[in-house]
């Protein structure tokens, strides 16, 4: 008996948005402690952008024909041996970690998903891996308390969003650095919007006076630009600047900082009572992957894209 296919995204080598193409691959099955979901959300992240330029070769290496994408959110379809707690037809999100939810279907350990709440969205649930607990481990790694000032740059961005967030509830205030048209939202979810750009540094100095953290979920030189504010190396955290970690010594925390299951269940319950937001910027079918690529690398996007194959 032939085994059964699926559709899912591969690239062959490193390059640029056109490697990536939808390729017939067979459907996996589940072993031992896994669950096959079939697919109706899956986020895409600047990350795995990255891994497929092949700029992240010596930290995450990738191996061709390569899949890519964590976060997931879908049906169960089936179980393998030794699974509790999951049946065929339960609705769940969360991750996995072999480069394969841009995918029909995608086979997952059980202990790395959830139950969805029925009050957050598939699109919601499925952006929670990557960008929400890389917003939770930045927030931490500054160490961020009642009362603080915190920057962030990348404040309107798939991971800044929750990131903004996050820091109010934690009783900072916020100073989020955003393009103009984000600032309204920026207002709306309790921060201070500033634009980026020539005079930045006298805008947060006029706003806010003495800034405790700064958050860069951006590079291009705001490390610098905490520095220049006065803010300890160890209230800086980069996701994205390592050159600046490996000069300054500012920390590099994010996902692999929080990507557990119980995070993932918090920000859930966030999402659910209404005390987190995601914002959702576009959704694209699978076989318009090169798209949803092209709008996430302009970086002007207000949250998450998401893939609904």
């Amino acid at each position: 008996m032939a085994a059964e296919t699926m559709r899912a995204v591969r690239f062959d080598g490193y390059g640029g948005i056109e490697v990536l193409r939808i390729a017939e691959v067979e459907r996996p099955v589940p072993g031992p402690g896994q669950v096959l979901v079939k697919v109706v959300a899956a986020a895409i992240n600047p990350g795995e952008a990255a891994i497929r330029l092949g700029v992240l070769h010596d930290r995450w290496p990738a191996t061709f024909p390569s899949g890519q994408g964590s976060d997931l959110a879908g049906v169960v379809l089936a179980v393998g041996d030794g699974v509790e707690g999951f049946a065929a037809g339960d609705e769940v999100f969360g991750f996995t970690d072999n480069r394969a939810s841009h995918a029909e279907y995608v086979v997952t350990e059980a202990a790395d998903l959830l139950r969805r709440p029925p009050e957050v969205p598939w699109e919601q649930a499925a952006s929670l891996h990557v960008a929400g607990t890389t917003a939770y481990g930045e927030i931490r790694a500054v160490g961020l308390r009642p009362g603080d000032t915190v920057v962030i740059a990348g404040a309107a961005g798939g991971v800044g969003t929750i990131a903004t967030q996050l820091a109010v509830n934690a009783g900072a205030t916020v100073i989020g650095l955003a393009s103009e048209p984000n600032h309204q939202w920026l207002r709306d979810h309790g921060a201070i919007p500033i634009a980026y750009g020539e005079g930045v540094a006298e805008r947060i100095k006029a706003a806010a006076g003495h800034v405790d953290a700064f958050i860069d979920n951006f590079g291009d030189g705001y490390v610098d630009l905490a520095l220049e504010l006065g803010v300890s190396v160890e209230r800086i955290n980069t996701i994205i600047d390592l050159a600046a970690v490996e000069r300054h010594g500012v920390k590099f925390e994010g996902n692999a900082a929080g990507a557990t299951v119980e995070v993932l269940a918090e920000l859930a319950e966030l999402v659910r009572t209404g005390r987190l937001e995601v914002p959702i910027a576009a959704t694209y079918p699978l076989d318009r992957v090169q798209d949803a690529f092209r709008e996430l690398e302009k970086r002007h996007t207000r949250g998450k894209i998401v893939l609904k194959p």
